[in-house]
């Protein structure tokens, strides 16, 4: 069993590094709560390796990261947060194959920076986003796990993208990394070179608007899921989905400008998402319905791409 030091460590990374998903987690009943706080942390150590690496090279975050892979299935000792987690692996029988996907993912950022297409980029978030919703979906313990597995996965998968756009400036000038697909920029006349400069072209901003496009119909995909979930822990992934998504209203404000500036929720609005969202929440348990009335994701319009003429002239 996961012991109360263990737990208030990886509570601690949570609460520090969690911003959005930590309002989430605060209102998933016990059950499910401690142990996502657990599963967090263990996301973050894995990440920080690829993300703030803290001086090592490419072979010791290679090395770093295999040792976190094999402390999180138990072969090896990897202090509180990682044996926390391999518990926990064990007491949801999550997949073996689950935690090799998610750290292969975190390898990939050693020795990834662009990705040419969609294609690319969904491959890579099989690990980084995907695995995250298996994960959490066996944590939950669903009566139908197998129904609501897709939906987690597309749900993760539309949180990593909003991620992403969000990003998109810190992550070129912290990390030079891209995630943005090339052959989108290039669709819409932009390219690398506008993102290196930091220069939000209409090409870059059209570009933006596509993916937000895209990644808004997986939040649809996502979020139809939430009723095959306890119902305790509905709730909780819907605030999840209405705060992410919320990222799309700054985006759309800001012209679909991430380069200059990166967008971010204040504690007042997620306080104020959280509040609306319960409230419509106690009048329609309809997932879909509270989260159409609530979030930033357009409802009905789920054909084409990126509207036209929606783009303000490049500033």
């Amino acid at each position: 069993m996961v012991d109360e030091s263990q737990l208030a460590e990886s509570k601690s990374i949570h609460k520090a590094t969690g911003k959005t998903f930590w309002y989430a987690t605060r209102v998933l009943p016990k059950r499910v709560r401690e142990a996502t706080y657990v599963l967090y942390a263990f996301f973050r150590v894995a990440d920080e390796v690829v993300d703030n690496p803290d001086g090592r090279g490419p072979d010791e975050q290679r090395a770093r990261l295999a040792e976190i892979r094999e402390a999180a299935l138990g072969r090896r000792d990897g202090g509180a947060v990682l044996t926390a987690f391999s518990e926990l692996r064990e007491r949801y029988e999550i997949p073996d194959a689950e935690v090799d996907t998610f750290v292969d993912a975190m390898v990939t950022d050693i020795e990834k920076s662009r990705y040419e297409t969609y294609e690319e980029v969904r491959e890579y978030m099989r690990g980084s986003a995907s695995a995250v919703g298996v994960m959490m979906t066996h944590v939950m313990e669903p009566e139908e796990r197998e129904v609501a597995l897709p939906h987690a996965r597309a749900l993760g998968e539309a949180f990593q993208l909003t991620n992403f756009l969000r990003d998109i400036g810190e992550d070129i000038e912290e990390r030079d990394r891209i995630y943005m697909p090339l052959e989108t920029l290039r669709e819409f006349g932009s390219g690398p070179d506008d993102i290196e400069a930091r220069e939000p072209t209409q090409g870059f901003r059209r570009a933006v608007q596509a993916e937000m496009h895209r990644t808004e119909e997986l939040y649809r995909e996502g979020v139809a899921g939430i009723k095959y979930l306890p119902r305790d822990c509905q709730f909780a992934v819907l605030v999840a989905s209405v705060l992410y998504a919320d990222h799309h209203r700054l985006v759309r404000e800001r012209d679909f400008d991430t380069l200059t500036e990166t967008p971010g929720l204040t504690k007042r609005r997620k306080l104020s998402l959280l509040v609306r969202t319960r409230w419509h929440w106690i009048w329609n348990k309809d997932p879909e319905a509270v989260f159409a009335k609530v979030s930033a994701v357009p409802s009905g319009d789920t054909t084409g791409r990126a509207e036209t003429g929606t783009v303000s002239p490049a500033r």
